[in-house]
C-alpha cells in the first residue's frame, strides 16, 4: 500500500525509518500487505538522503495519486497543514498526525470531514508520544465512565523539576541544561508556560468527555515562579513538584480543564516518573486507576505511534472507525477557580499566628535555613477564589495546587 509523509523533520524522518526497519512485522498487522512510502513532502532539500526519488515540493502530486491511500501529516503547526489535510480528507484519503497543535485547534473540523469523506483521521501521537492513549481511553475504557485524568504531559519541564529535586537545581540552571542536551527549545515558552501541555489537555478531555475542548478555554501555568524553597518545603511533606494537566467531570454540560504545577504525594504513581517521561493516569468509574507510561516524545517513539494508526487505517482502508467527538460550546468548561475545591500550598511572609487567623487548621510545612518570617503550610480543602479571598493583602510567595492523584 501506497503513503505519503508530510514533514521531513525529527518526527517525518523517525516514520519514514520505521516503515522501512520494520517492514515484515507490519505486512503481518496489515494482512500481508506491505507499506511504501511513494511521496516524502518537504520544502527542504536532502541531497544525501536515500530517499531521492520520493521528495517532492509539490503538495498535489499526493493529493492527486490515487495510490496513495494514506498519508502521515508531521509537518507542525496549523498552516498549511490544516489546509492539506482537509484537501487530502476531502478526496478520501486517510491522514495520521502527531500534529498536537492542529488536532487542539482543528480537530472537530477534520473529524467532521473525515466522517462525510468515510476516511479516518487517527492521531495517536499528538500526544505522549509513544505512550498509548488514545487507542486506550477509546477502546479499553469504553465501559467506563471517566471521572478525571491527570497527566506530565511535557518531558521538557519534567526534566527540569527532576533536576531540582533530586539535585537541587536551580529552575534557571536546570532549564539550561535541558536546552543542552537538546530537552528544550532555543525559546523554551511553550514547554515552561504549559502550552504544550495545554494542547494535550484539549485533546484528552475532548475524548474523553465527547465535546470539543479548545486551548483558550484551558488555563495554563507554567512552572517559571518554581523555585528550590518549594521544593524544599514540599520535600518535608512527602511529596514533590509536577507540572500536571488536570481534566475533571462535573457534569455532562460541565468540566474543568486546566494546566499548572501541583503537589503529588509519593504515593502516588505520577511522583516517580522523571526526567523526560511523560505518564497519564485516567481514573474510571469501575476501572479505577490506570497508569500509561513511557517517553512521551522523541524521533522513534513518536514514529511508532505515528506508524501504528498508518497501520490501523490500511487495516480499515474501506471501512471508517468510529471515532472522534462533538462541538462543544464556551460554558462547558467551567471557571474552576471558583467550582473545584482542592487543598493548596502556600509559602508567605507572615506568622503562624497570621496563617492560622485566615486560614484556620493548616499543616504547616519546614525546610532547613528557614527565615524566621516565612511560613509554609497545606491548607484543608477550598476553592482558589475563596483561597485568594482569605490571602487578600498578604505576602504571598507563592501557591501551588495539590493534586488528589
Amino acid at each position: 500500500m501506497k503513503v505519503a509523509v508530510m514533514g521531513y523533520g525529527t518526527v517525518g524522518s523517525g516514520v519514514v525509518e520505521v516503515i522501512e526497519s520494520h517492514s515484515e512485522i507490519i505486512a503481518k498487522r496489515t494482512g500481508g500487505e506491505p507499506l511504501e512510502v511513494k511521496y516524502i513532502l518537504d520544502l527542504r532539500d536532502f541531497p544525501d538522503d536515500p530517499h531521492q526519488n520520493a521528495f517532492t515540493k509539490d503538495f498535489n502530486d499526493i493529493l492527486n495519486d490515487p495510490e496513495v491511500k494514506i498519508v502521515a501529516e508531521t509537518m507542525g503547526g496549523v498552516n498549511p497543514a490544516f489546509d492539506f489535510t482537509m484537501k487530502l480528507l476531502g478526496a478520501g484519503k486517510s491522514v495520521v498526525t502527531s500534529n498536537k497543535e492542529l488536532v487542539a485547534q482543528k480537530g472537530l473540523e477534520l473529524l467532521e470531514q473525515a466522517e462525510k469523506s468515510n476516511a479516518n483521521y487517527l492521531f495517536e501521537a499528538s500526544v505522549g508520544g509513544g505512550i498509548p492513549i488514545i487507542r486506550p481511553m477509546t477502546q479499553c475504557l469504553a465501559a467506563n465512565n471517566i471521572e478525571g485524568v491527570a497527566g506530565i504531559l511535557n518531558g521538557t519541564t519534567n526534566f527540569i523539576l527532576t533536576k531540582m529535586i533530586e539535585e537541587n537545581m536551580s529552575f534557571e540552571a536546570a532549564l539550561k541544561l535541558a536546552q543542552d542536551n537538546g530537552y528544550a527549545e532555543k525559546d523554551p515558552t511553550a514547554d515552561i508556560e504549559g502550552h504544550d501541555a495545554c494542547r494535550k489537555v484539549c485533546i484528552l478531555a475532548s475524548l474523553a468527555f465527547g465535546k470539543h475542548v479548545y486551548p483558550n478555554q484551558v488555563e495554563a501555568e507554567g512552572i517559571t515562579n518554581i523555585t528550590l524553597e518549594d521544593v524544599a518545603y514540599i520535600h518535608s511533606a512527602n511529596g514533590v513538584i509536577k507540572l500536571l494537566g488536570q481534566i475533571k467531570y462535573i457534569n455532562e454540560n460541565k468540566i474543568a480543564a486546566f494546566v499548572s504545577p501541583a503537589v503529588v504525594y509519593n504515593g502516588s504513581q505520577l511522583a516517580s516518573v522523571r526526567d523526560v517521561f511523560n505518564a497519564i493516569l485516567v481514573r474510571g468509574d469501575a476501572v479505577g486507576d490506570v497508569c500509561f507510561y513511557g517517553r512521551g516524545a522523541g524521533k522513534l517513539p513518536t514514529a511508532s505511534a505515528v506508524v501504528a494508526d498508518i497501520v490501523d487505517c490500511a487495516k480499515h482502508i474501506f471501512r471508517k472507525k468510529i471515532f472522534g467527538w462533538g462541538a462543544g460550546d464556551e460554558d462547558y468548561v467551567v471557571d474552576y477557580k471558583a467550582e473545584l475545591e482542592m487543598p493548596f500550598y502556600v509559602r508567605a511572609k507572615m506568622s503562624q499566628a497570621e496563617a492560622k487567623a485566615r486560614l484556620g487548621v493548616v499543616k504547616f510545612l519546614s525546610r532547613t535555613g528557614q527565615p524566621s518570617d516565612e511560613v509554609a503550610f497545606i491548607t484543608d480543602n477550598l476553592t482558589e477564589n475563596e483561597l485568594n479571598s482569605k490571602l487578600s493583602g498578604a505576602n504571598v510567595l507563592n501557591i501551588i495546587k495539590v493534586t488528589n492523584y
